[in-house]
């Protein structure tokens, strides 16, 4: 178990590091220069100069990306060029409110997702098996920006039920009120992500279950008088939901990418958002720490998802499951 964990671990640790030196390169490759939005053309040029050396933007590109990693490493992300601020400030403003929407939608994946393919694995052929066919594949091809919009004219426009967006109503309530007042706001971007996600969870629950439904010890167990319940609850949940966690864990990448359009598109003020504003102001650092707090979020629910399969099946830490 210690060999496989350490070899994860370092798979982690170097998606990491090539993931921010990937950043690093991309960002600098946009076709326009953060340097026009720093400086103002009546500064003088001693002025400019003292900018651009402040923010490193006077040297080399191998120079800049030593800089980078040898902050990184003291735990200095840089200072945002747009608002001044340290980008470690900025991100920890931004984080809980991306961590909280990704927390409702992971709650409404699992608890609707894996029960909805259990029915449809045990009801297979029948009407409800069926119906749920369609719903995922609806599921699977919808557009984010498509079901945001329709969302936001049915439920804010139409009817007026739900907020157009934000994370609260100004001004800041408190206590209870504002705790009402948050999850109000976050149900349209929580369920658009949610619905976005849900037909991968439940179309794997449901061919997983099937396979192991037919494994010889599945049926040796239901000849032995064991009961559908107690055939699924013992025999089965575990080996199936093997393939479910996998996917689980994969799909908080595409969460994460969903975020970014689904936060824009309601205003809230997460980690997704401030990426999307950061790209039209050209805050390399800002993008820079973004990019890299979403890659540690998601290298690390990856890495806790090999460890979830290796303790569900104890062939893949020994080798002889999936490299």
């Amino acid at each position: 178990m210690r060999r496989y964990l350490l070899g994860r671990a370092a798979r982690s640790l170097l998606t990491i590091f090539i993931s921010v030196t990937l950043t690093f390169f991309i960002v600098r490759a946009m076709p326009s220069n953060p340097v026009e939005l720093l400086i103002n053309p009546y500064m003088s040029q001693e002025t400019q100069d003292m900018l651009m050396q402040k923010y490193g933007l006077d040297k080399p590109l191998a120079v800049q990306y030593a800089l980078f990693l040898k902050g990184l490493l003291q735990g200095d992300l840089g200072v945002s060029f747009s608002s001044r601020q340290p980008v470690a400030q900025v991100l920890l403003q931004k984080l809980p409110w991306t961590l909280l929407l990704i927390a409702i939608v992971m709650a409404l994946v699992l608890g609707i997702g894996i029960p909805t393919g259990l029915l449809a694995a045990r009801r297979r052929g029948k009407l409800a098996d069926q119906v749920i066919n369609v719903l995922v594949t609806l599921g699977i091809s919808i557009f984010i920006p498509f079901l945001s919009f329709m969302f936001l004219y049915i439920f804010s426009y139409l009817l007026k039920v739900l907020p157009t967006g934000g994370a609260y109503t100004p001004p800041k309530p408190h206590g209870l009120t504002y705790v009402l007042d948050v999850a109000r706001h976050a149900i349209l971007p929580a369920a658009t992500l949610a619905i976005t996600n849900l037909a991968n969870v439940v179309l794997y629950t449901r061919n997983s279950t099937l396979d192991v439904l037919g494994e010889d010890y599945v049926r040796t167990a239901r000849a032995k008088g064991a009961s559908p319940k107690r055939a699924m609850r013992v025999h089965v949940l575990r080996n199936a939901m093997i393939p479910t966690v996998t996917v689980v864990g994969l799909q908080v990448g595409v969460m994460v990418g969903g975020a970014v359009v689904t936060e824009t598109i309601f205003a809230w003020p997460g980690i997704g958002r401030m990426l999307f504003e950061a790209i039209g102001a050209l805050d390399y650092p800002i993008l820079q720490g973004g990019f890299l707090l979403l890659s540690v979020s998601v290298v690390t629910m990856n890495f806790i998802t090999d460890m979830l399969v290796g303790w569900l099946d104890p062939r893949i830490r020994l080798g002889g499951g999936r490299p």
